[in-house]
């Protein structure tokens, strides 16, 4: 009898064991995965996402989030690789100009439903053509930026420069007067190599001189107009000897360098530069010197002039946890969240400019411009065959920098080319 109990403990125990076991995997089975696709370089640092990730983790411990960081370059194909994988991502993070590809194709969610009137009215409106497709939201803006005009007040004194050029037809003049009194053999530096960033300099001059990229049927109109005023003042600026030649050779990372080096007047770059030129000396030999305006206008054309740069987050159609990715992108851009990054990217929240930490802190010329140049982001054109749109514009476009074709032929090269004629 003895013997028959202690067996029955055995296997009530037993029996007790495996339902524990049966529980703790059905527990573990209930959280939620979310797997995330985000980029390693520009904005936001990857060890910013991880602490954003961790703290909405521990506010919501039924989801895990698995993060992989990627190269820019890397993250347009990882996104459409995506589409057909078991075990896809959750949470994209794309580009600008991806919207129109990724709606036609159906890569992305469309999200309208989601958004609510209070982040209609409180993100900047220049933001939303990040995300926006014939009037559809494929997720929301992240990362607001624009290229700006860049300034080394060191040198502009010592040519006598007393006031900050507002114009392109200025910012030559001026570049002309450093050049000639010998302190800069080529003050200007410019993102114009055979990449996207000389697509991006492109837009802010094609905004500039009042031109598009494309007419309202979706042909390309920038061959003419505004579009050829642009890029014969980005030849001119070189055949003067003002801009630096070696721009058609520089991406982004290489004008940073060259303006931190103190060997540039005039810089166009992203709001990143403004932190590691002005306020790094690890980065920069020029730290407190660096001003930042809107990029210029061009008169009787505009005022000022931008190119949106921001980026979006948005859920592929192929995710199973739509809802949960969701609530972490909204976690993400929150006004709560991106208030206390400010450090790496400037707010998207239209009330975060009115923050006195923000506008009188270290960052605050930067988000002074980005406050005025937020309101006109200059859109590249909504194209599903971008890459394509993109691709023949810089090849042409650098034909033209490097003397080898008249603008005019460029443009007309590009176009035809786009549109298969």
């Amino acid at each position: 009898m003895t013997q028959y109990r202690s067996k029955k403990r055995f296997f009530l125990a037993c029996a007790s064991l495996l339902a524990l076991q049966i529980g703790l995997a059905e527990a573990a089975s209930a959280n939620t995965v979310l797997h995330g696709l985000f980029m390693s370089q520009a904005g936001y640092s990857e060890a910013d996402v991880r602490a954003m990730t961790a703290a909405y983790v521990k506010m919501h411990p039924d989801v895990t989030v698995d993060l992989e960081f990627v190269p820019y370059e890397s993250l347009h194909d990882k996104i459409l690789l995506s589409k057909g994988s078991a075990n896809g991502y959750d949470v994209v993070l794309y580009d600008v100009i991806w919207p129109a590809e990724f709606a036609t194709k159906h890569i992305l969610q469309d999200v309208s439903d989601r958004i609510t009137p209070d982040m209609k009215s409180g993100i900047e409106p220049g933001a939303w053509t990040t995300v926006t497709y014939k009037d559809r939201e494929y997720g929301l803006p992240w990362l607001l930026d624009s290229k700006f005009l860049y300034y080394n007040k060191a040198i502009l004194a010592k040519a006598g420069i007393t006031a900050v050029p507002t114009t392109w037809p200025e910012v030559i003049a001026d570049s002309k007067i450093i050049k000639d009194k010998g302190i800069l053999q080529y003050p200007i530096a410019w993102s114009w190599s055979q990449a996207e960033a000389l697509i991006c300099d492109y837009a802010v001059l094609l905004n500039a001189y009042g031109g598009q990229f494309v007419d309202s049927a979706g042909a390309p109109a920038f061959q003419t107009g505004g579009g050829l005023d642009a890029l014969t003042f980005m030849v001119d600026s070189l055949k003067s000897g003002v801009s630096n030649p070696h721009s058609t050779e520089y991406l982004e990372e290489d004008v940073r360098r060259v303006f931190s080096a103190g060997q540039a007047a005039f810089a166009l770059n992203w709001s990143y530069m403004w932190a590691l030129a002005n306020n790094n000396p690890k980065e920069s030999k020029i730290v407190g010197q660096v001003g930042v305006e809107p990029a210029p206008g061009v008169p009787g054309k505009s005022t000022i002039s931008s190119v949106n740069g921001a980026m979006g987050l948005g859920i592929p159609t192929a995710s199973k946890n739509a809802a949960a990715a969701w609530d972490y992108i909204t976690y993400l851009t929150s006004q709560k969240v991106e208030d206390a990054y400010t450090a790496d990217a400037i707010p998207m929240w239209k009330s975060s400019f009115e923050e006195p930490a923000l506008m009188n802190g270290p960052l605050g010329p930067m988000a002074k411009a980005m406050e005025t140049t937020q309101t006109q982001l200059f859109p590249r054109p909504f194209v599903p065959n971008y890459p394509q749109f993109s691709a023949a514009l810089q090849t042409n476009i650098q034909q033209s920098l490097l003397g080898k074709a008249e603008p005019a032929a460029a443009l007309k090269a590009a176009a035809d080319t786009i549109t298969g004629d």
